[in-house]
């Protein structure tokens, strides 16, 4: 895949996973109404969203620049993403969704968002295990296994990987 087809994949898929599993469906739960007013839940709140944001927009960044590809399983890159935050962390795109998930969970206090973020959490970890790992192991071979022996998949590394 050339890199400007990778970069319009990639933008195509941020807006039609992250944004309505992170930003749609979240607003359709709560309507973003009950704001609390503790800025003891705004702050981390306000960070969680914009580290969140933050790491989505990098991850699918290096998919379409690194991988040459895009994160739709129906358009995977043609190498490995192991550049950038994904020498910390296998899965930043699924980590950042839960981060802004349980920041609005945090902002709205929403026991329905809650439950919604535990479902989305459980979707992907099946996803994960059952499907993406599987896949990877069998495109990528070795050099796969080797990366997911050293990084792990939910809770980043401080430092990089340095394979």
């Amino acid at each position: 895949m050339r890199k400007p087809s990778a970069i319009a994949g990639s933008a195509v898929f941020f807006l039609l996973a992250p944004c309505i599993v992170a930003g749609l469906a979240p607003w359709l739960i709560t309507r973003w109404q009950g704001l609390t007013a503790s800025i003891a839940l705004i702050v981390p709140g306000a960070i969680l969203i914009a580290g969140g944001i933050a790491m989505l927009l990098h991850a699918f960044t290096r998919f379409a620049l690194e991988g040459s590809g895009t994160p739709a399983p129906v358009a995977p890159t043609e190498t490995l993403v192991v550049g950038g935050i994904y020498r910390h962390v296998r899965n930043p795109m699924y980590v950042s969704v839960f981060a802004i998930i349980l920041a609005q969970v945090l902002l709205f206090g929403s026991a329905a968002l809650l439950l919604y973020g535990v479902l989305v959490a459980a979707a992907c970890v099946a996803f994960v295990l059952f499907y993406e790992e599987p896949t990877l192991a069998r495109r990528y071979g070795e050099s796969y296994e080797t990366y997911r022996r050293s990084v792990p998949g939910w809770l980043p590394r401080l430092t990089p990987w340095r394979g």
